[in-house]
């Protein structure tokens, strides 16, 4: 049994069965060895692979995307650039070399990362490193970032791994879902009653049949609300994309993934990849709680065809070799196609002004 493991069911143990969001973030990032902490998950060798590293065009369209709001807030002479969840720092680097057809963009900009995996924290620094990229400061959360000047936000595959608490619907009405334990100690889910249940499901889904679950991220929307507040008062922009879904909805979608397979989600807290899918909707619906103008939600698709990424591989595709060809068109279906990333993965963005219409997206 791993350590991350063993503290989870002593917690229960002690003080009984615990919510769903409180079992996610013991395992993501709870613990010294929790998930995110102890090791770089991202890769062939790894548990998942994001696309950034599917393909440097994803990262490109991302930063010209920053270099339009940039443009659009009237090029201001200090800003801040931060992304959530940066993984390796791939998008980042790509970010950057992109927005290099706008050097005064790169001069105003002062980078903020917010990642809490000193292992990834690693990486993205000897990734810059070697990039040569300056102006690289970390933060444990977005609420540590103190910038009176504008902030462009970026966050991929960032709000899925925040904690989820799920509902279930019972004879006697909606519960919380609960990670407790069973007479031989191994980790079940279960329910328990909650007063509150009710108030937290939306009213066209309370009459739902018995055995639906619901699911809300009071955490997204949190930070959703704080960066759009923010970026109300100084200025900018919020770049979102992630898997999920226009909501509300029904269902369990939260999966564990090791090796690129799915896993159990009990089975090795602390030692598989937990997430599940965006509402789009409700998070649309925080950043505009906060005071942000938000876009129509897109597609992944719909966005990277707008930015360009077509006509951007093939520009790459004029001096490549056949392989690389091959390689450079697998990873704009992989990313386009609705078979694969193209459809399921969702962009979203939040601007501090109606008045600026973001490129990649539709007018209102």
């Amino acid at each position: 049994m791993n350590t991350v493991a063993a503290h989870i069911r002593s917690i229960i143990k002690s003080d009984g069965p615990i919510p769903i969001a409180e079992f996610m973030r013991i395992a993501l990032t709870g613990c010294a060895d929790s998930y995110y902490m102890r090791s770089d998950p991202i890769g062939l060798s790894g548990d998942f692979i994001t696309a950034p590293e599917i393909s440097q065009v994803f990262g490109e369209c991302v930063g010209l995307w920053c270099v339009d709001i940039w443009t659009k807030l009237g090029s201001p002479a200090a800003f801040t650039l931060v992304e959530l969840g940066p993984g390796r720092g791939t998008l980042m680097r790509d970010v950057l070399r992109a927005a290099r057809v706008a050097p005064d963009f790169l001069s105003a900009a002062t980078v903020a990362l917010v990642e809490v995996s000193p292992a990834l924290r690693r990486v993205q620094a000897a990734l810059f490193r070697s990039n040569g990229l300056p102006n690289v400061r970390w933060y444990n959360g977005f609420q540590d970032i103190c910038a009176a000047e504008p902030l462009i936000v970026i966050a991929n595959e960032f709000f899925d791994a925040l904690p989820v608490v799920q509902f279930v619907k019972m004879h006697e009405g909606w519960a919380s879902r609960t990670v407790g334990l069973n007479d031989a100690g191994d980790l079940i889910l279960g329910a328990q009653p909650n007063v509150q249940a009710s108030a937290c499901v939306p009213v066209k889904l309370l009459d739902a049949p018995i055995g639906s679950i619901f699911e809300r991220s009071i955490e997204r929307e949190n930070v959703a609300r704080a960066i759009a507040t923010v970026i109300q008062k100084a200025g900018g922009g919020a770049l979102v994309i992630d898997y999920g879904f226009e909501g509300p909805a029904l269902g369990d979608s939260l999966q564990a993934v090791k090796g690129h397979r799915y896993a159990d989600i009990l089975m090795e807290p602390g030692m598989v990849d937990l997430t599940s899918h965006v509402d789009f909707t409700a998070l649309a619906d925080a950043f505009a709680g906060g005071g942000a103008s938000v876009s129509k939600i897109t597609t992944q698709a719909g966005y990277l065809t707008q930015l360009g990424a077509v006509e951007r591989t093939q520009i790459l595709k004029r001096s490549a070799s056949e392989q690389q060809k091959a390689q450079l068109e697998s990873a704009l279906n992989r990313l386009t196609s609705a078979d694969a990333m193209g459809t399921l993965f969702k962009v979203l963005c939040a601007v501090s002004s109606q008045a600026i219409q973001p490129a990649g997206f539709e007018a209102e």
